[in-house]
């Protein structure tokens, strides 16, 4: 009996029959566009593929991938993708969220899928507001933001998701474009190779509530000044003519540009990105235009046991220690009688 190997899939091949319904020019289509295409690349199978979403606009994409998928309640999409990775580890699990239901309702769900190290690719959407119930400020909405509930301006410093991530102990942290399809769709790889919690933030444009809000780095005019594509191994250099990089100020811990060529600095000068090192990976994340540029990539990868192997090694390594039976459990370890 001679074995075939299955027919390689197309981005199109994970395309549902339902209709894609986000506003017209929502950054989600793109997003949605590259993971298919991630999805084709990696040779995932649509048979043992699982999308979980929570609430919100993302929270639409279980309907519109042609895999299995579960819509659930807001912030709780890490819970049930975590139950679905125990009771089945050869799932490949996608989770899907926004800044509002991964950081504000769900914040504690994302933070511990996090630290337990729980193998999903996650992908959070960060359009620093929220869309589907009509525009409210959100836990990453910067300070001053306008909105339906803060007419006169935020007054809450705002949530860095990556730095969460990292706070939260994640081994995998990414950062891309929902339009910048060549490179978000190399981060997705990126993180589904990993083994363990992979944490993706897109930064992603709302239309009709937040149009714009991140043009600042990525309009076509200023994204080779304001953007760091960072590579492991690689000087973190930018610019139009890659004539700009990061170095620590001499004596403090304290990133700053500099030019190369200029007062004496060389491209030696210039840090080299290392993606085991979480320190910093820390101080990539935290730096933002105009000063510094918005560094996008893999800030942080450092691979560890996934949740789901050390708790099946627990298992097999208890099998066949201890009471074999529920009689003799119940009557093992600490037990009492209670008298008259």
């Amino acid at each position: 009996m001679t074995a075939t190997m299955p027919t390689p899939l197309k981005p199109s091949d994970f395309e549902s029959d339902q209709e894609v319904r986000w506003c017209p020019g929502c950054g989600d289509y793109a997003i949605l566009k590259a993971v298919q295409r991630t999805l084709a690349d990696v040779g995932a199978r649509t048979e043992n593929t699982v999308f979980v979403s929570g609430i919100g606009c993302s929270s639409r994409f279980p309907y519109y991938v042609s895999t299995y998928g579960f819509h659930t309640i807001h912030g709780r999409a890490p819970a049930v993708a975590t139950g679905l990775k125990l009771a089945n580890p050869e799932l490949d699990v996608w989770l899907v969220t926004g800044d509002g239901d991964g950081l504000s309702i769900g914040g504690n769900h994302l933070l511990h899928v996090l630290r337990r190290n729980v193998d999903l690719t996650i992908m959070l959407f960060n359009n620093e507001i929220y869309g589907l119930t009509k525009g409210q400020y959100s836990p990453t909405s910067r300070v001053g933001t306008r909105s339906p509930s803060t007419p006169m301006g935020s007054l809450d410093l705002p949530v860095t998701p990556s730095l969460f991530a990292l706070g939260a102990g994640a081994r995998f942290v990414a950062r891309s474009v929902d339009t910048q399809q060549a490179h978000l769709v190399g981060v997705l790889k990126r993180a589904h190779a990993h083994r363990g919690a992979s944490f993706v933030e897109i930064f992603q444009n709302c239309v009709v509530y937040n149009d714009g809000v991140f043009d600042e780095f990525t309009d076509r005019s200023v994204a080779a000044d304001r953007q760091l594509l960072a590579e492991h191994g690689k000087p973190l250099v930018f610019g139009k003519d890659r004539d700009r990089g990061l170095r620590l100020k001499p004596g403090t811990l304290d990133l700053e540009v500099v030019t190369i060529g200029a007062a004496g600095v060389s491209e030696g000068d210039i840090l080299v990105h290392d993606e085991t090192n979480r320190t910093l990976a820390n101080l990539l994340g935290s730096l933002h235009p105009p000063e510094f540029p918005q560094v996008l990539g893999v800030l942080y990868c450092s691979p560890a046991a996934s949740y789901e192997q050390v708790v099946f090694d627990q298992m097999n390594a208890a099998a066949g220690k201890g009471p074999q039976d529920l009689a003799s459990l119940m009557r093992t370890g600490r037990t009492w009688t209670v008298a008259g």
